[in-house]
């Protein structure tokens, strides 16, 4: 796009127009600078990613979306990007790089050091079975992400002539069960990382696969993603459908 000089105000107008693509909400956040004196860490990120939406949404829960510089990037399984690949050896999303250049991944490894950041046990539970419960229903949302996103490869990625059709519905028998289990979960209470983690990986077959209409035999967690899904956190990191 050909760059046209115009004053700086509408310079910034026009950046805020274009990110809009993803929401609004999300580009006021990464426009954002933390006060002076506080450590900033660079964020490899793209809204579309739920594992990145879960880092997100911990770092707003916690109070420091400002401390994230966010550094939007486009990468597949055959398309890597080498800024991830320098910090993360897997190349994958997300991947947090802190001041010293120490580089921190996946997402619960950064979602826990951003809890431990605040002084622990706000989003991670301390001990107990509250905790497991948590981790557990955090292992069961990336499942679910993992076999949504993997599907998505082989929809978007992978030649047609190659696709594997019971490759797929493998994929999403691992979805639906998981569902399933979530369905007769009590999600009542705090809104920890194994909650954090469902809203994001039922927000990311929203995006991605609305006809799977999920919320039509489970009642109880359609009813629970829309009372959560009112959350600052979750509104403000809701990914556009492109």
């Amino acid at each position: 796009m050909q760059s046209v000089a115009v004053p700086l105000r509408d310079q910034d107008r026009s950046k805020l127009q274009r990110a809009g693509q993803h929401s609004k909400l999300w580009a006021d956040q990464a426009a954002r600078r933390p006060p002076p004196g506080e450590t900033q860490v660079q964020l490899y990120f793209n809204p579309a990613s739920p594992y990145v939406r879960k880092v997100c949404v911990t770092a707003h829960e916690l109070g420091l979306s400002d401390r994230l510089e966010r550094t939007s990037i486009t990468l597949s399984p055959v398309s890597p990007h080498e800024g991830v690949r320098a910090n993360n050896p897997i190349g994958k999303i997300p991947t947090l790089v802190l001041e010293d250049g120490t580089a921190l991944y996946d997402s619960p490894v950064i979602c826990e050091y951003l809890d431990a950041l605040t002084g622990g046990n706000r989003i991670f539970p301390a001990t107990g079975p509250e905790r497991w419960t948590a981790l557990r229903r955090q292992s069961i949302a990336d499942g679910i992400m993992d076999a949504a996103v993997l599907t998505r490869y082989e929809d978007a990625v992978r030649p047609k002539e190659l696709r594997w059709q019971e490759w797929v519905d493998g994929q999403f028998l691992k979805i639906r069960t998981a569902l399933d289990v979530l369905e007769n979960e009590n999600l009542d209470g705090g809104f920890d990382i194994g909650a954090i983690s469902i809203a994001c990986a039922l927000g990311y077959l929203d995006l991605r696969y609305a006809s799977e209409a999920w919320r039509k035999s489970r009642p109880r967690l359609a009813a629970w993603a829309a009372a959560v899904g009112k959350r600052p956190s979750l509104a403000a990191t809701t990914p556009a459908v492109p």
